[in-house]
């Protein structure tokens, strides 16, 4: 069965850096776009970032030139090294499969990971 296995997270002051990984399995992760999700109390989840099998990231606006997703398909994880923290991002961060591509069609088929707590304060 798939798996995504997610850690890294923490504590962190603001400004500080956190990088967190997921580790796949059960898939055939090269072909999958992953996604990087977060969820903050009281919230609705939001997508934070994904890349692409081929290795293209794409980032929310709350996020970019501070995040930074990437991938390597040979060891199948996923990872968000996440830079400059703020209070705001604080919440449960959970890694997500996607779905792939076979030819032209799209095939959305999502797992999901437990998720790893993230905190930002002083």
């Amino acid at each position: 069965q798939v798996q995504l296995v997610e850690s890294g997270g923490g504590w962190v002051q603001p400004g500080g850096s956190l990088r967190l990984s997921c580790a796949a399995s059960g898939l055939t992760f090269s072909t999958y776009t992953m996604t990087w999700y977060r969820q903050a109390p009281g919230k609705e989840r939001e997508k934070v970032a994904h890349i692409t099998g081929t290795s293209i990231p794409n980032y929310a606006d709350s996020v970019k030139g501070r995040f930074t997703i990437s991938r390597d398909n040979g060891k199948k994880m996923v990872y968000l090294q996440m830079n400059n923290l703020k209070p705001a991002d604080t919440a449960v961060y959970y890694c997500n499969a996607d779905g792939y591509f076979d030819g032209p069609l799209y095939y959305r088929d999502m797992y999901w990971g437990q998720g790893t707590q993230v905190t930002v304060s002083s």
